[in-house]
């Protein structure tokens, strides 16, 4: 698997984040899906990273800076032909991994509360986030699992 810095212009990419867009919406309600688009996903506090299997798009990630010190995860998904292979188990570890070479301190995360998000809550939780207040411009909703670590 080949991980990638990605300018969200392949045609594939758009598809994988318009389904992770329609999923968020499935699967939550409309004041709680915090999924960011495309256009969102361009802003320069955020970098964006694809996963590969030589050239099928396996999954996706980012990173956003929140200040200096801290960031979050952004944008976790796995292409449904893909699940259950370690694409997002690698994801995350670049992010971690360019989380702690931009000198951050901390990395924390928003996802949802549902049992759609279990298998989420499961790989964060291994990686070694603990639940948290919300941060950010995040505020308490019952549809949403705040999760930090220090790095």
């Amino acid at each position: 698997m080949d991980i990638r810095l990605d300018d969200l212009r392949h045609p594939a990419v758009v598809a994988l984040l318009q389904e992770h867009l329609d999923w968020m919406h499935r699967t939550s309600p409309p004041e709680s899906v915090h999924a960011l688009d495309v256009d969102a996903l361009r802003r320069p506090d955020i970098s964006f990273w694809t996963i590969w299997e030589d050239d099928v798009l396996a999954g996706c990630g980012a990173l956003r800076q929140l200040d200096a010190r801290h960031g979050e995860v952004k944008s976790m998904r796995t292409a449904q032909t893909c699940l259950r292979r370690g694409v997002a188990a690698r994801m995350l570890d670049h992010v971690l991994a360019e989380a702690r070479r931009r000198g951050y301190a901390r990395l924390s995360l928003e996802t949802g509360s549902m049992d759609y998000f279990a298998p989420a809550r499961a790989l964060y939780a291994r990686a070694g986030f603990v639940a948290c207040a919300p941060f950010g411009d995040y505020v308490e909703d019952p549809n949403s699992v705040f999760m930090t670590r220090a790095l």
